[in-house]
């Protein structure tokens, strides 16, 4: 499976790839972007199989990427992996489709309760 790691900081991704493999999920091909902007080319040019993306990005945010996916009729299962997690965010998250939100500081156990269902344990 792919699977697009969206976040305007390489540590982040790095750390959210990590915890990944630490949840059980290494084996797949991870794809980076480095804000909204790219992940939405990205999801268009390589058909990923999950977006985990931050929220708060430069250039075009988590939530205007899943709009904009949302708008061209893109079905990819989208998550989010956040500094934030208000019931507020939690609420525009799902009305725009996202699946989960998973707020910072996470662990592999976060990450497996939320993506297990998704791409099998």
């Amino acid at each position: 499976m792919k699977i697009i790691v969206a976040d305007d900081s390489k540590v982040m991704r790095r750390i959210v790839v990590r915890t990944l493999r630490q949840a059980g999920h290494g084996g797949h091909e991870v794809i980076e972007a480095e804000n909204g902007r790219e992940c939405l080319d990205l999801v268009t040019d390589r058909t990923p199989d999950l977006v985990l993306s931050d929220w708060n990005m430069p250039e075009m945010t988590g939530i205007e990427c899943l709009d904009a996916l949302r708008a061209q009729g893109t079905e990819v299962p989208f998550g989010f992996v956040t500094s934030e997690g208000s019931p507020e965010m939690r609420e525009r998250a799902a009305r725009s489709g996202a699946l989960f939100l998973i707020a910072k500081p996470f662990t592999a156990e976060t990450f497996a309760e939320a993506l297990d269902p998704l791409l099998g344990s």
